[in-house]
């Protein structure tokens, strides 16, 4: 269902700004990138010593909020309740920087100081790939500031001649609020978590093949030792004949005469 939720699903659901489309759309990027485990996101603070953007793309909102008390903004941190801040957010959104972050923390801008240390400490959370998308969008001359009254602008239908509507294909007029082949991170991090799955699935297999190759060897063995059976049983069933033959009777009778 996630997969085809589009923005006019989020429009008739009454959900019209710019940034909470946008939330929800890198959150459902961050479950993909987990493969849909209930358990990947983390809301409350552990042992993170040199934790990775992939990891960081996995905070809930009240983690964000426990990050931000740890880096000396805890005055600011309530703000940020209910805004739609998550990880996956900040480090897999271009267009959500450090200007964005401190107005939804109501930071005024004559607090310089203030905002300057906001920036040095979200720039080492996020990393350098993510530093550079954003600083990529913000040099885009199409940039405008990412804030919370933004709001989506509905698409408008494109009619054909008088009475006539133009039929399109449902891929084509419908806008994905996550689509299939939105861009993935290339960071190493990110890829780890997907390499590790892998490599577990091949163990998994590894697993099976062992257990049906171990079952196909006693088979094995136990087919040859049931023929080894069927052909003793032969040969005592043939000596016997032998021995109970006419034949083999006459001739004793011969020697012994």
């Amino acid at each position: 269902m996630l997969h085809y939720m589009t923005v006019d699903d989020l429009l008739s659901l009454k959900v019209g700004s710019v940034l909470h489309h946008l939330s929800i759309k890198r959150a459902i990027q961050v479950l993909r990138l987990n493969s849909y485990q209930p358990n990947c996101l983390r809301r409350r603070p552990s042992d993170e010593n040199n934790i990775s953007p992939a990891e960081i793309s996995q905070w809930t909102n009240h983690r964000v909020m426990e990050w931000l008390r740890s880096v000396d903004l805890a005055e600011y941190a309530p703000n940020l309740r209910g805004s739609g801040v998550h990880g996956g957010l900040m480090v897999l959104e271009p267009r959500f920087n450090v200007e964005t972050m401190a107005l939804l923390l109501n930071i005024p801008p004559n607090k310089t100081l203030l905002r300057r240390h906001l920036a040095t400490h979200y720039n080492l959370l996020i990393g350098s790939e993510a530093q550079q998308l954003k600083q990529e969008c913000l040099e885009n001359p199409d940039y405008t500031l990412l804030t919370a009254t933004t709001k989506v602008k509905p698409r408008k239908l494109s009619f054909g001649n008088f009475g006539s509507l133009r039929k399109k294909k449902q891929e084509e007029s419908e806008e994905y609020v996550c689509p299939m082949d939105v861009e993935m991170p290339k960071g190493r991090s990110f890829q780890k978590g997907f390499e590790l799955q892998i490599y577990e699935d091949d163990l998994d297999r590894l697993d099976q093949m062992d257990d049906s190759e171990g079952t196909v060897r006693q088979i094995g063995a136990f087919s040859e030792g049931i023929q080894n059976l069927t052909s003793m049983l032969k040969d005592d069933e043939f000596f016997k004949e032998i021995s109970n033959s006419p034949n083999n009777s006459v001739t004793d009778e011969e020697s012994n005469a």
